[in-house]
């Protein structure tokens, strides 16, 4: 039996970050959340009012990427964990990624659209956990460093976010709606072009080789430890219905602030159109949320910090339901950044912190399934029903659809405050070997 160690190291002083490696990763994470950043907030936009898709119907096209992203551990975290260098896992995942994503934007068939979106939600959310591990394998302390790498994520999606919204008001202007629907098909020309930066970047970094373990599939041993932990069951579970909410807000917020028409001429001329820009206010609030990290993670338990940002979800929730005004949701929208950073991004820390050294990337790529895959899967299935039991004259019940993951992200924060344990310990025996 490995023996219980703290996970605080706040009484020792880490070492200086090696010479170069925290730009280097920086980039990495930037381009890769400017990928997902360009294409995702419009989606059911796109595929609903431009391809005429009915809402069930582009649901039913987003659940099979999420349907990619549960078999994609299962084969992705075995070849970085066992099999390959995980750089060059990264580069051969996005360089398909980035073919998919152009043919998706110019198909229009309903079943060649669903064979693509899960052929890239097999490439491209292994990338994410992916890219997670390769970052704590160089960077020299986790607790210090990995929030400066992981804000340039943050920075990447809102760049290529603001620069999509700034594009369509110089293409077609503020007011033609149905021209700036038209023209977010060149946000998905952008992720593409990124995508293939991306695959050709990743070859430089330091190599990330794969970890000899107690079996040969990785994924055996990180499930088998997840099941001995309190702490990972917990965070495990409650994910699923938090990513299931994540996607009642994510995929179809474009959409509401589109029809809602806030009259908001100066967020226009900062965000641009289209609604994706405008929502870049959460990101620009996770930027802050995420700067902010090192001073408090070493201070603030982590169960106080997960309670913070499933606060902010049922805050953000009741006031896209009940208080659809720009003086309320303008504000809304920034506590995606506490939701991000005091939820998913401290969820990360702990799956890195709770397994050992030779499986982590597959308890990553584990958690992806759990947000990436079945919490779209739920969520999508369960956006479809209430939208279509709600619904007045093909018109979505906004108040109906954002206030049901409203209560159910406050039934989570009640199984939280239950389940999750006050004091974590990780186990020494594998997870020494590498000093953390």
């Amino acid at each position: 039996m490995s023996q219980a160690l703290p996970i605080s190291t706040a009484d020792v002083a880490p070492p200086p970050a090696a010479t170069g490696i925290i730009p280097r990763l920086s980039v990495m994470m930037f381009l890769q959340y400017a990928i997902q950043g360009a294409w995702l907030p419009i989606t059911f936009l796109y595929l609903h009012k431009y391809r005429g898709f009915e809402n069930t119907a582009v649901a039913s096209i987003m659940v099979w990427g999420a349907i990619g992203a549960i078999a994609a551990p299962f084969f992705a975290g075995q070849l970085a964990d066992r099999y390959m260098n995980a750089e060059r896992f990264m580069a051969l995942a996005h360089a398909i990624g980035a073919v998919v994503v152009w043919v998706l934007a110019e198909a229009t068939n309903f079943y060649a659209l669903a064979g693509l979106a899960f052929l890239y939600g097999l490439m491209y959310t292994p990338t994410l956990a992916t890219g997670n591990a390769i970052a704590f394998a160089h960077l020299p302390d986790r607790d210090r460093d990995f929030g400066k790498v992981r804000m340039w994520g943050t920075i990447g999606w809102i760049c290529v976010g603001i620069g999509i919204g700034q594009w369509l008001l110089f293409k077609v202007g503020p007011t033609d709606k149905a021209a700036q629907v038209a023209g977010m098909r060149d946000a998905f020309r952008v992720s593409t072009v990124l995508g293939l930066l991306q695959a050709a970047y990743v070859l430089t970094l330091p190599k990330t080789p794969p970890k000899p373990g107690k079996t040969n599939y990785a994924p055996r041993e990180a499930l088998a430890e997840i099941g001995r932990s309190r702490a990972l069951l917990a965070i495990f579970l409650i994910s699923v219905p938090i990513a299931a909410a994540h996607q009642f807000f994510f995929v179809r917020t474009s959409e509401f602030l589109q029809e809602l028409d806030l009259n908001a001429p100066l967020a226009n001329k900062v965000f641009g159109v289209g609604g994706a820009g405008i929502m870049t206010i959460g990101q620009l609030s996770e930027l802050v949320c995420l700067g902010l990290m090192p001073f408090v993670i070493k201070r603030v338990p982590r169960k106080a910090l997960l309670c913070v940002g499933l606060l902010a979800y049922f805050a953000r929730f009741m006031v896209f339901a009940y208080l659809p005004y720009k003086e309320a949701l303008l504000p809304a929208l920034a506590l995606h950044g506490i939701v991000f950073g005091c939820f998913f991004f401290i969820c990360f820390m702990v799956v890195d912190e709770l397994t050992t050294t030779d499986v982590r990337a597959s308890a990553q790529n584990l958690f992806n399934l759990v947000v990436f895959g079945v919490g779209v899967i739920v969520g999508n299935l369960m956006a479809g029903w209430l939208d279509k039991w709600t619904s007045v004259g093909g018109h979505t019940n906004w108040q109906a659809y954002y206030a049901v993951p409203g209560w159910l992200t406050l039934a989570c924060l009640v199984a939280l405050l239950v389940f999750f344990p006050s004091r974590l310990a990780r186990p020494a025996a594998r997870g020494a070997l590498d000093g953390r």
